[in-house]
């Protein structure tokens, strides 16, 4: 059933680490402005002046100092609230498309697949952050985890030579949870969420996902 973009629609982005998940999104935004449809871009953790605080918290690497596995999901469900209810509820309001580079499945992904804290209690927490907000559609972008992480341990905008995030900088193995995690979701959630693979051309990738929206929304 299709979904008319005066309602407000809400599209996540995800996939593990050096997916493109950043890239595509981008892309899909500037493809819905060719067809003069209000939509913004936004990110998590951040999305909003709190939101990009707690951000920094989280992502900046800590040396010796270990954030316990509990507080790093209580952090991201902080930011998350915030980012709800200020960008992401207000926009859709007025009829605008959310379009967010991760979401809920970041979290039961990384937090829960990843870190090993039981699925239940993510999504109790997913729950109480988002005051039961779910996204309309779910893509997710699938790579290889050796060749996601060679991706994202690359110069970007926000990391600098040499210079990965904290979550970034995990083991392998852990990478790998993260993607069986996401993998997983995709299972439980046939009806929300679209696997993509990634390991493509960019333009291929953006096709397919711009087909995935034709084919799931009026527009």
């Amino acid at each position: 059933m299709k979904k008319n973009p005066k309602q407000g629609i809400f599209i996540t982005i995800e996939g593990p680490d050096g997916c493109g998940k950043s890239t595509q999104a981008e892309i899909l935004v500037a493809y819905l402005k060719t067809k003069s449809i209000p939509v913004i871009l936004t990110r998590e953790p951040g999305g909003c002046s709190i939101g990009e605080e707690i951000r920094e918290i989280l992502l900046k690497p800590r040396g010796e100092q270990i954030l316990s596995d509990e507080t790093e999901l209580f952090l991201f469900a902080a930011a998350r609230a915030q980012h709800v209810r200020e960008t992401i509820l207000p926009a859709m309001s007025i009829g605008s498309v959310v379009i967010a580079s991760r979401f809920i499945d970041a979290t039961t992904a990384y937090q829960g697949y990843g870190r090993g804290i039981p699925i239940e209690s993510i999504r109790d927490v997913n729950e109480l952050a988002t005051g039961g907000l779910k996204p309309d559609l779910t893509i997710i972008l699938d790579i290889d985890s050796e060749k996601g992480i060679h991706r994202a341990r690359g110069v970007n905008e926000e990391t600098p030579a040499g210079e990965v995030d904290r979550i970034e900088a995990e083991s392998i193995t852990f990478h790998k949870r993260v993607r069986n995690g996401y993998l997983e979701i995709v299972k439980n959630e046939p009806e929300r969420c679209v696997l993509i693979d990634s390991d493509r051309p960019i333009s291929e990738v953006s096709g397919d996902i711009m087909n995935c929206i034709t084919e799931r929304f009026d527009v």
